[in-house]
């Protein structure tokens, strides 16, 4: 059962697990479930997903339930009128704040100008040695990503030397099998915390929250980071 967020009479929001697809795609045939088929199913409706969030990333999942308010929020996404917020866990001591504004590639060689902002909420060390070194470090940070590109946030801060951890191909694989083969853990660190907009018709405003998964809040224990860090 997925858990419901937020329902109106146009919208719905739901809270995606890790490994989830929003719906079926040709680059991932293993999979059997999908966000789009199960709330369909459990609304007993017809519904419309408003955007993308990958398949490892969790959290808020917005859906139309009528073409009229699908063509709306998705020219809402496509205007950056969506307030998006993440929360992370990245390898190393991440800067205190920062932008980062790094243009990525799309497959088809597009450049697209991107732009994230981030601020860590958190700076842990744990007596995990890695490398040469003692122990390891970690951020939990918050991002607010100002454009809506394919893997931004992991890619950009792959592109600062902070890698999100449990991130593949972006992050470090070392890191990633240090968590797999001591923790058991490989979900990729990433959680889509907040969506807030104007509803395109009533202009109410809506802020819907997702609080992290099982997955990640067992990731936040072994880091020792307490569940208040997060905000």
């Amino acid at each position: 059962m997925l858990e419901i967020l937020f329902e109106s009479e146009d919208l719905i929001a739901i809270n995606k697990p890790h490994g989830l697809l929003v719906h079926r795609s040709f680059i991932a045939a293993d999979a059997s479930e999908f966000a789009l088929q199960l709330l369909k199913e459990q609304i007993g409706k017809m519904v419309y997903p408003a955007h993308r969030i990958d398949r490892k990333t969790s959290g808020v999942l917005l859906f139309s339930l009528n073409k009229e308010m699908d063509s709306l929020i998705q020219q809402a996404f496509a205007q950056n009128l969506i307030q998006k917020e993440y929360i992370a866990v990245l390898r190393g001591h991440s800067p205190l704040e920062g932008s980062i504004d790094y243009p990525l590639k799309k497959e088809n060689g597009t450049i697209q100008e991107s732009l994230t902002h981030f601020q860590t909420l958190r700076h842990t060390e744990i007596d995990l040695p890695f490398g040469k070194h003692p122990t390891s470090r970690y951020s939990l940070v918050k991002a607010k990503p100002q454009t809506g590109r394919m893997h931004q946030l992991r890619r950009h801060f792959a592109h600062i030397m902070h890698p999100i951890i449990g991130d593949r191909p972006h992050g470090c694989n070392k890191q990633n099998k240090l968590w797999k083969e001591t923790f058991e853990h490989d979900s990729m660190l990433l959680h889509a915390q907040q969506l807030a907009f104007l509803h395109p018709i009533t202009k109410e405003e809506i802020r819907i929250h997702a609080d992290i998964q099982p997955e990640f809040k067992r990731a936040l224990e072994i880091l020792q980071i307490k569940p208040e860090d997060q905000f």
